[in-house]
């Protein structure tokens, strides 16, 4: 924090909630200024506010701590009047799942009642986190089943945060250790909706991620996902400096107008035109082109010929992501012989193109397989 007067970053919309529910702050989802402020708020002296929000950071995201109780540095009165005054609330889990490949599953319950899904994906080299950004979703992909869903509304950073927290205390991964060491040692905006619709949220949670005296988990171990919000992908790339994936799916504009709709708005040529922009993007930081294999719709030797042309000059490696059912869904997965073959057009290109491996889809928990039965109320609205 800044020597700079102290100015509050948590907006009104950060707390939805206030009527009828717990009305304290809640810590989780508090950066070390907003702490600051809240601190300043309960009378503690400017002169010791800043060590003191250091030390309440250092107990929230490092420690994870789930009680004030646990803050043995702190004096016994002094947690008593944070106790008092403030919450370290995470959100409930309705659901709690785990496949027969070790993948699990969260289903998190928020203060007012809706839900959004989490997923663990444990590999022998890393443990990924798939993290929502929204409940629901505003764009209706169509493979998608989190797009058959309207959009509620959008997470607060606290509830972007708080997931991982979740997954941490399930896991007993506190204090956070080194990066190598992690049972989650990789992020991706991957989950309910659209990272880019959310950003400022999501800018602000995974700061709070990132940030060395808490979770410390390396931006480049974080990866955000994008249908191809093409206006915000420079901003995203210049203050989070993060890995970039791309939801392509196809090749066409007119087919990536039924299965991406956001393609109408930002077609193919805007959009590759902004992952060449996208800062720091190189050999060793690749974009990430993500692309469902659809029977018969976008799975030909054809397609992944004009995937290899138009992608030139892009240092990037395309993940091949074979098509994960869900009731009532209007497409099947691609043959093997036809995945295999377009693999290899691509691989021959000179571009990395692996078969991602469906995970957890015995309990609905593989990629675009994740929703939950939350339902905006009649008359609400979503600012994006």
């Amino acid at each position: 924090m800044s020597e700079a007067a102290i100015t509050p970053d948590v907006q009104a919309s950060d707390r939805p909630f206030a009527d009828g529910f717990d009305d304290r702050p809640n810590l989780i989802g508090m950066d070390r200024d907003d702490m600051a402020i809240a601190l300043l708020e309960l009378g503690e002296a400017e002169k010791k506010v800043r060590m003191r929000a250091r030390q309440l950071f250092h107990w929230v995201y490092h420690r994870g701590a789930t009680d004030f109780d646990q803050m043995t540095t702190i004096s016994k009165a002094w947690r008593k009047d944070l106790g008092d005054r403030l919450r370290l609330e995470r959100p409930g889990i309705s659901v709690n799942q785990k496949s027969v490949d070790n993948t699990q599953k969260w289903l998190l319950k928020f203060q007012d009642g809706h839900e959004a899904e989490t997923v663990h994906i444990p590999e022998t080299d890393r443990g990924t986190l798939c993290i929502s950004s929204q409940i629901g979703c505003t764009l209706t992909c169509s493979f998608c089943h989190t797009g058959t869903m309207k959009l509620v509304r959008n997470l607060t950073p606290g509830e972007i945060v708080s997931q991982m927290m979740v997954a941490r205390d399930t896991l007993g991964e506190w204090p956070s250790p080194a990066n190598a060491s992690r049972l989650i040692s990789n992020i991706v905006m991957m989950g309910m909706g659209e990272p880019l619709y959310n950003y400022e949220k999501v800018r602000k949670a995974l700061n709070i991620i990132i940030d060395s005296e808490g979770i410390q988990l390396s931006r480049r171990r974080i990866t955000l996902s994008t249908s191809g919000v093409v206006p915000m992908m420079q901003k995203c790339g210049e203050e989070l400096d993060i890995n970039l994936a791309i939801s392509l799916h196809a090749v066409r504009d007119d087919l990536r107008d039924v299965l991406v709709p956001i393609n109408k708005k930002y077609p193919i040529r805007e959009l590759l035109q902004a992952c060449r922009n996208y800062p720091n993007a190189s050999n060793s930081r690749r974009i990430t082109f993500e692309y469902v294999m659809l029977d018969g719709v976008n799975d030909t030797p054809a397609d992944a010929r004009e995937l290899v042309r138009m992608i030139r000059g892009i240092p990037a490696k395309i993940n091949l992501i074979p098509f994960n059912p869900w009731p009532g869904a209007p497409y099947d997965r691609s043959k093997t012989k036809a995945i295999i073959k377009f693999s290899e057009i691509v691989n021959d290109a000179g571009y990395a193109s692996p078969v991602r491996e469906p995970r957890g889809e015995d309990i609905m928990a593989a990629c675009g397989q994740l929703k939950s039965e939350s339902v905006r109320k009649k008359g609400e609205k979503v600012a994006l």
